[in-house]
C-alpha cells in the first residue's frame, strides 16, 4: 500500500491553503460569467452566476479559517482578495444589470448607478464594516440582492429609483445588518434561514415555473429577507446579544 510521505504531508497544508485562495478568486470568473450573460440580456442567468458567487462568498471564508489560510498563505491577504472580489459580484457587475435592463428612468439612470459604485466604495473601504458581534454597520453594499429583487419584483422605474436612494443613503447610516453565517447569537437557526432564503430564491429563477410554486418560491424568498433585516433591525435597537 502507498503511504504519503512525511515531506508531501508537510507540503499538504499549503497546498489546501491555496486551494481556498483559487476558490476566492473563482468569483471573479463567476463575475465575468454573469456580465457576458447581462451584456446578452439574459437577466436570470446572469442572476444564477451572481447566486453561484454568493455561494463561493458563504463558503470560503469557514474553510479559509479551516485551512488556516493566514499562517499558511503568508504572503497572500484573503481578507483583500475576498474584498476584490466582493466588489465585483456585489456591485460592479450588479449596477450594470441594473442599467442594461432598464430598470430605472433613462434620463439619470447612470447617476443611480454611479451612487451605487460609489457608495458602495465607502463601505468596502471603511475600517469598522463590522461591529464586534459581526453585524454590519450600515448597508453593506448588497447590490446584488437589491438587483434581484428589481428584476423579480419589477416596481418600475421610479420605485426602482427610490428604493437605490434608499439603500445608498443606509450605507452612511448608524443601524445594522446581519451576517447570518457570522453572527453567533441566534444561530442555527439564523444559519438555516439563511440557507432557506438563498435555495428559495434560486430556484425562483427557474424557467417555466408554474405561478402557484412561483408564489411559494417569492414567499418564503420575501420572508427570509424581511427576517433578516429585522435581525440587523433589532441589533440596532437593543444591542448586541449573546444567544
Amino acid at each position: 500500500m502507498n503511504s504519503v510521505s512525511p515531506k508531501n504531508q508537510s507540503y499538504l497544508p499549503v497546498v489546501l491553503a491555496w486551494a481556498v485562495h483559487v476558490l476566492t478568486a473563482s468569483g471573479a470568473v463567476l463575475a465575468l460569467f454573469a456580465l457576458l450573460q447581462v451584456e446578452q440580456r439574459h437577466w436570470n442567468s446572469a442572476l444564477l452566476w451572481l447566486g453561484a458567487a454568493l455561494v463561493v462568498d458563504g463558503i470560503d471564508g469557514p474553510l479559509a479559517r479551516l485551512a488556516g489560510v493566514v499562517e499558511r498563505s503568508p504572503g497572500i491577504s484573503g481578507a483583500t482578495l475576498d474584498l476584490v472580489v466582493d466588489y465585483l459580484t456585489y456591485v460592479f457587475v450588479p449596477a450594470v444589470l441594473i442599467y442594461r435592463a432598464g430598470l430605472l428612468p433613462s434620463s439619470f439612470a447612470l447617476a443611480a448607478v454611479a451612487v451605487i459604485l460609489v457608495s458602495a466604495l465607502y463601505t468596502f473601504a471603511r475600517t469598522d464594516m463590522k461591529s464586534s458581534d459581526n453585524f454590519f454597520l450600515g448597508f453593506p453594499a448588497l447590490w446584488n440582492i437589491v438587483a434581484y429583487y428589481l428584476l423579480v419584483l419589477q416596481p418600475g422605474q421610479s420605485a426602482s429609483a427610490a428604493i437605490i436612494a434608499v439603500f445608498a443613503l443606509l450605507t452612511f447610516a448608524p443601524i445594522h445588518f446581519v451576517h447570518p453565517l457570522r453572527v453567533q447569537a441566534h444561530q442555527p437557526w439564523l444559519g438555516g434561514l439563511a440557507t432557506m432564503w438563498g435555495v428559495s430564491s434560486l430556484v425562483l429563477l427557474t424557467p417555466s415555473l408554474s405561478p402557484f410554486w412561483g408564489g411559494v418560491l417569492l414567499v418564503l424568498s420575501l420572508a427570509g429577507a424581511s427576517i433578516l433585516l429585522v435581525v440587523g433591525a433589532l441589533r440596532t435597537l437593543i444591542g448586541p446579544q449573546t444567544g
